[in-house]
């Protein structure tokens, strides 16, 4: 059985190689330019997009249809805005100072792991920014996203029709799809890209392929004494609920520091933040979390559902949209500080800010470190200082984090569904995943005048400070 699935992707690898060879020798800029629109046309035109949502949610079971609807569009629009002067194509600088000539390249077939929980989004960003770049790209969907990845696919190559592409420049493993099958993938690719599972990150990296892989999300959001305490509850009810908290980037433990505790709950109330407190929390664990495992009838559910599963109705507020449920540990025998994948958060109380600061540390580093941390404040001064301080990637501040991390229109972060998460993380990237890491650079070097300087010119002030 092993031996007809590596033949079958080695040949999707072929028609993929071939396919790039002829795209990158008749390249152009507004080649790769056009063929990336063309794709991002495929998930954002509205009929399309709706109908890819539908069946997101039907076949995966995660999330809801009108927030996909939004994170399919939002997601390729701010991708197509960050891309549209970038140069991809051609000579990208020539300096007569260093007699230096650099040449943008494609890094040739590129293989994508990806998500149950963006099975249209994330696979659509990695195509445009693969085509954007002039590579050809093969998809690995996880089983539960095959069926919304063959729609996508199909839509890609009705636009590919229209501007007469190759449609072997965006190929799938067809159904249903196997762990030796990805492997054969990642294996002869010219660059494995991974978002999911850390199982499949891993896979990645040992596969013999250079790889992008992005580490573990568990948000850990820092509310302190100086916080909009109202502004802040609004943007977290938003961010969590978004797509039934099915983001990497929702937040899944708040810290609050005690002095604003009691008012931050009530702010959280008044946005659909229902309280369970912490001698009621062991029965929020057992039906979250089943034989190890968390419950696939809770994880990415909508409110109503949830809060039955969960045992809470009539226990909670009517129109409950999330809940919090108050725990002190941290660790592998405490699970709500871990990712919950639903719109549950753990909540910590702090004695002060500095409390908070060694809480959210803790977490991270049992799980979720490199990714991101969020902070509630109007300090100027502790963003920086979390940024010298902590495990983390990114310190998302006074924003909703779900929208904020992987780039909105109000930040300068690029638009992405997949975040580096640096050496914290196991990653090699401490980026969103963006175009650039789809690019590689041929530099061509002339002879220049020498520029040697002389051993004084170097060590003088040192040898001024210790001596010889």
């Amino acid at each position: 059985m092993l031996q007809p699935v590596c033949d079958e992707v080695e040949a999707l690898v072929l028609r993929a190689r071939q396919a790039q060879a002829a795209f990158e020798s008749a390249g152009s800029q507004a080649r790769y330019d056009r063929a990336a629109l063309a794709a991002a046309w495929a998930i954002m035109e509205p009929g399309r997009n709706a109908a890819l949502a539908e069946l997101a949610v039907q076949t995966t079971g995660l999330g809801n249809v009108a927030d996909k609807i939004t994170k399919n569009h939002r997601k390729t629009l701010g991708l197509m805005r960050d891309i549209a002067q970038a140069q991809t194509f051609g000579i990208l600088s020539d300096d007569p100072a260093t007699g230096i000539t650099e040449i943008a390249r494609p890094l040739g077939v590129i293989g994508a792991v990806v998500p149950s929980t963006n099975p249209a989004a994330t696979p659509a960003n990695n195509v445009i920014n693969a085509l954007k770049c002039g590579n050809a790209i093969i998809l690995s969907p996880s089983p539960k996203g095959v069926a919304c990845c063959e729609m996508l696919l199909g839509f890609i190559h009705t636009e590919f029709d229209k501007i007469g592409e190759d449609k072997a420049l965006v190929q799938m493993i067809p159904p249903p799809g196997s762990k030796a099958a990805t492997q054969r993938l990642l294996e002869l690719a010219d660059l494995a890209v991974v978002t999911g599972s850390q199982d499949n990150v891993r896979r990645a990296y040992s596969s013999g392929t250079p790889a992008v892989g992005v580490g573990a999300g568990n948000v850990t959001v820092i509310v302190d004494e100086t916080a909009n305490l109202a502004d802040a509850a609004r943007k977290i009810a938003a961010s969590k609920t978004f797509d039934n908290a099915t983001s990497c980037s929702s937040e899944n433990a708040l810290v609050v520091v005690d002095s604003v505790y009691a008012d931050f709950v009530a702010a959280l109330a008044a946005e659909g933040g229902a309280l369970v407190p912490q001698d009621q929390a062991e029965g929020i664990v057992a039906r979250l979390w089943q034989g190890g495992h968390l419950n696939r009838e809770v994880i990415a559910k909508d409110a109503d559902v949830m809060v039955e599963k969960l045992g809470l109705a009539g226990r909670v507020p009517e129109g409950t949209r999330f809940v919090l449920v108050e725990t002190a540990g941290i660790g592998p025998e405490h699970p709500l500080s871990g990712e919950k994948l639903s719109r549950v958060a753990a909540l910590y109380r702090a004695r002060d800010y500095a409390h908070a600061v060694e809480i959210t540390r803790d977490v991270l580093l049992h799980q979720g470190a490199g990714h991101s941390l969020g902070l509630h404040t109007t300090d100027p001064a502790r963003p920086v200082d979390l940024g010298f301080q902590m495990p983390t990637c990114r310190v998302i501040v006074n924003q909703a984090h779900a929208f904020a991390t992987g780039g909105s229109f109000d930040n300068g972060l690029p638009f992405s569904l997949s975040m580096g998460c640096g050496s914290w993380g196991g990653n090699s990237i401490d980026d969103n995943l963006h175009w650039r890491h789809f690019m590689q650079r041929t530099k061509v070097v002339r002879p220049v005048a020498p520029r040697e300087p002389a051993v004084e010119e170097i060590f003088a002030d040192y040898w001024a400070e210790v001596g010889r």
